[in-house]
Formats: structure tokens, sequence, C-alpha cells
């Protein structure tokens, strides 16, 4: 396989926070804090001025598809991140029970899954629709449900302060690059690839600012490596559970199989793009929060390899498909 040129610079980014972590605190020499939220305001305006309206009118048609894949973010992950926050608390810390809350209630991704989706030979126009309609979604559900899960522990959380400090870190400049588009469109469509880049860099950015922050203050010596262990092992336990999920609900619902592609890239996709945004926002000045960002950094770069294998046998199927379908109408 070829090496991920992204995970290689997470990687980079983190061991840089260990080796010097007073560079990248919010109020350290590099400015992240700033540099961060000035760069997140970018991607979000440039994913706004992305985004066709005609591919979302030509995917919004299959309501069946908007409410599996919509439930299993929003509803079936929320309710196990739950499970496990409360289930696990004997087990593991606070800090990494939130994480992985963290990222049971965050939205799909759009470019992956939409990629997955097109190279399973799925139905694209619904993987557009519900993934970008889960994003923007998300910038509302997810800090509601982090309210949600503080407030039952007892750590009152200020959701409305936190959906407004979303909604204009995050909405605003998407809803400007929306109205940007006629103007801009074609110019961003000639640049795709460096767009691609700034909004890994941007990622990549906030990452390092996370772990220099709980490297600062001390979070990591608290921790032994088994714990990174634990975090990976829930993610991949998580993975295919949502996996089997998906797939049992499109059988059990008649999905075709383009359908049922779609539902399982989907649904059981989770954005580190969006989520690191969000986590600036709501944790901010926590010292955790690297910690809180782990389990969905580890998610991001599993459902990345399985889905691209998983991706493969489904064109596969698609082709033997495709192949009997053709030799039945060449006999008749």
């Amino acid at each position: 396989m070829k090496i991920d040129g992204f995970l290689l610079a997470m990687l980079c980014a983190v061991v840089l926070a260990f080796v010097a972590p007073h560079l990248g605190t919010p109020d350290g020499p590099l400015h992240m804090g700033l540099v961060t939220t000035l760069g997140i305001a970018l991607v979000f305006f440039l994913h706004g001025a992305n985004l066709s309206p005609e591919a979302l009118k030509a995917g919004a048609t299959n309501w069946r598809i908007h409410v599996a894949v919509q439930a299993t973010t929003f509803i079936v992950f929320p309710l196990i991140g739950f499970a496990i926050f409360f289930g696990l608390r004997p087990v593991l810390s606070e800090e990494v029970r939130l994480g992985v809350f963290f990222l049971c209630a965050l939205s799909s991704t759009i470019s992956s899954s939409v990629a997955m989706t097109s190279l399973a030979r799925g139905n694209v126009p619904a993987a557009v629709f519900d993934a970008s309609l889960s994003g923007v979604v998300g910038m509302v559900i997810t800090p509601m449900l982090i309210a949600m899960v503080r407030a039952v522990s007892g750590q009152p959380f200020p959701i409305l302060p936190a959906i407004a400090d979303v909604a204009m870190t995050l909405l605003l400049p998407f809803a400007a690059g929306q109205l940007a588009r006629p103007l801009i469109a074609r110019w961003l469509a000639a640049r795709k690839p460096i767009i691609n880049k700034l909004d890994r860099g941007v990622i990549i950015l906030i990452v390092y600012s996370a772990f220099c922050e709980s490297t600062a203050s001390g979070l990591w010596w608290n921790y032994s490596p088994w714990v990174i262990a634990e975090i990976a092992v829930i993610a991949g336990a998580l993975l295919a559970l949502i996996l089997w999920l998906t797939t049992m609900l499109s059988r059990v619902w008649g999905f075709s199989l383009p359908d049922e592609v779609t539902t399982v890239f989907c649904g059981s996709k989770k954005s580190l793009a969006n989520g690191a945004p969000i986590a600036k926002i709501l944790f901010a000045g926590d010292p955790a929060m690297g910690m809180i960002m782990l389990p969905i950094i580890l998610y991001h770069q599993l459902q990345l390899i399985v889905c691209s294998m998983l991706a493969r046998r489904y064109a596969a199927r698609a082709e033997v498909a495709a192949t009997a379908a053709a030799e039945t109408v060449a006999v008749s």
C-alpha cells in the first residue's frame, strides 16, 4: 500500500508537539489560536463554494437512504457513544470516554464518502446529498449531544454559546461560500488539488495545536501507551459494528446494491475535517483536547483503510452483476 502523506504529516505534527509544545500553544510564538481560526473559516468558505446545488437536487429524492444514513449518524452512533461513556466509567478516564463520545457525535465525511461510493459503483448523487446534509446538521447536533452528555454526567455545558460559536466560525463562512459560488466556482474547480491540500493542512495545524496544548499541560504523562491501544481497539470495534448494522439495515429494507453502498459508506464515516474545527471550538482551553481528539484521528485512518478494501469488493460484485445481466440479455 502507498504511504498516506496526510497520515505521515499528522504523525510528524504529533511528534513535533511532543518535542517543542510551547511553539504551538494558542498563545505561543506561532499564534496557533489565531492561525487555526482563520484557516477554519477559509476552509469552510471553500467547502460552501464547492458544494453544487445541482448535485444536491439530483440526490434528494431517495428518502429511504437519507433516513438510514442520518439516523445511523445522529441516533445509532450517539446511543453507542452514551453506552461507552457511562458503561466504561470504571475502566477508562473521562477524557478518553468523552473523546469516544465526541467521535460518535460527529457528522459523516463528504469527500471520502463520495469517493468511496463512486469507487464501489454506488448511488453517488445520494451520497453527495447525505454527506453534505450530515455536515451541515452536525454543526448544530454535535454541540447539543456534547452538552447532553456533559449535563447527564453532572458537568453543565453552555450549549447556546457553543452553537453560536460553531455557527459564526463554520456555518457563516459556509453560507458565504455558497453565495460566492457563482463567481468563483470555475476558478476553484481548476485548483482542486490546491484546495484539498489546504483543507488537510488546516486539519494538521489543529491537531498540532491540540497536542501542543495537551503536552504543555503534562496530560500525556498521566497515561500509559496501553491507553492508545485501548482507544484503537474501541475505534476498530465501533467501525466493524456500524458497517455490519448499515449493511443489515440496507438488506432488511431491500435496497439495491448501489443504494446499499451509499448507506454503508455514508452511514459509517465520521468527519475529521468537521471534527477538528468543532473540537477547537467546543473544547477551547481544555488541556485534554489532544486526548479528546485522538479517537476521531484513529477512527479516520481505520475507516479509510477498511472502506477502501470494502469499496473494491463492492465494485467487483457490481462488475459480476453487470456481466450476468449482459449475458442474460444476449441469451434472450
